[in-house]
């Protein structure tokens, strides 16, 4: 089944950028111009993540955000903003208040993506334990578990862990002390180690990994 992403968003051509590229690698959209259409149209939809303008209308992403995580069906929705504002005051309240991560306007395709995919794994991971009556804590300070399970180099292992805390190819890059290319080198291999065809699939498995007691 495909995965619905609502997207709230006031600027009509922000919004059906983001709508279309989401789209053409096989999601559903819909979307909202204002936080207050969003929430109404996210308890008809019951959309698997959200994507919010910050600053918006009526409603504010900040808003947003407080009421979704008041309301049990959205309590563990991921929730992702989309802000020109990204000083770190405005990063910390948005997490402070339920937000799961933040994406600088304009959005680029890739970032976006590798956001997306890698909070539907973790939300997709969060139910399967759900299920089981088990916990979802995984160990992001142990690379070694990811090293002993597929085979990693420990630079490779570095590298899937930041991509399981759904952190870009730059940002790894900035964090490791590496180039972005050779970040994306890194990963390709992680990709053919594990078997996987992409970051969701391959923050899912490292998830699986780093959460084993």
């Amino acid at each position: 089944m495909k995965k619905k992403i609502l997207i709230i968003e006031d600027q009509p051509t922000m919004r059906r950028n983001v709508a279309l590229m989401l789209e053409l690698e096989g999601y559903t959209t819909c979307t909202a111009e204002n936080g207050r259409l969003g929430l109404e149209l996210a308890r008809r939809e019951r959309p698997d993540l959200v994507l919010c303008d910050v600053m918006m209308p009526e409603c504010d992403g900040y808003a947003v955000v407080e009421a979704f995580r008041a309301e049990a069906d959205f309590a563990h929705t991921p929730f992702i903003f989309l802000t020109a504002r990204a000083d770190r005051q405005d990063i910390r309240l948005g997490m402070n208040l339920g937000a799961d991560d933040y994406l600088t306007k304009p959005v680029v395709r890739d970032d976006l993506l590798a956001a997306v995919q890698s909070r539907l794994a973790r939300a997709e991971l969060w139910q399967q334990r759900l299920a089981e009556g088990g916990g979802f804590s995984p160990d992001f300070a142990r690379p070694e578990l990811l090293v002993r399970a597929f085979g990693l180099t420990p630079r490779e292992a570095d590298v899937l862990i930041w991509v399981a805390q759904g952190k870009t190819n730059a940002e790894i890059a900035l964090i490791l002390g590496i180039s972005e290319k050779t970040a994306k080198q890194h990963l390709g291999v992680c990709f053919e180690k594990l078997g996987v065809e992409n970051r969701g699939a391959a923050t899912l498995a490292a998830l699986e990994v780093l959460s084993r007691r």
